[in-house]
């Protein structure tokens, strides 16, 4: 545990390690917003983002973030989405378009020697004995 000054009012808080730096208020208050932000989007689902920022009172970085985070999925014919980080194609929500996790994945799945702490394959006669990862 730490100190640290909240991001939203910079109000010195003990931050635990987990979770965004905020202090009990600013959580509760970025909890209605989200919320504002939710009952908006269910009463207009064909908004804008500009319309969502608004009305909801929310500025678009934040709404933007909670798409990156998967907290806010729209539909195939909503106006509003992001644009992938690597490629720069618009989504729908998270931070890469299909195809780039896709080769993503593939990059990381390629050398998986280079990979530490994945467990070995136990083999037909290791059955119910004891495991260790690689080193």
């Amino acid at each position: 545990m730490d100190i640290r000054n909240c991001r939203g009012c910079g109000k010195m808080i003990q931050y635990m390690g987990v979770g965004p730096v905020l202090c009990a208020s600013c959580r509760k208050k970025l909890d209605e917003d989200f919320a504002r932000v939710k009952v908006f989007l269910k009463e207009n689902p064909n908004c804008t983002i500009n319309e969502l920022s608004e009305s909801a009172d929310v500025s678009i970085s934040q709404i933007n973030q909670w798409i990156r985070e998967e907290r806010l999925v729209f539909s195939k014919d909503s106006p509003i989405g992001i644009d992938c980080e690597k490629c720069g194609r618009m989504i729908k929500s998270g931070r890469f378009c299909g195809e780039c996790k896709k080769d993503l994945i593939k990059n990381l799945g390629g050398d998986k020697s280079a990979v530490r702490g994945v467990a070995k394959t136990p083999t037909s006669s290791a059955k119910g004995r004891m495991r260790f990862l690689d080193k």
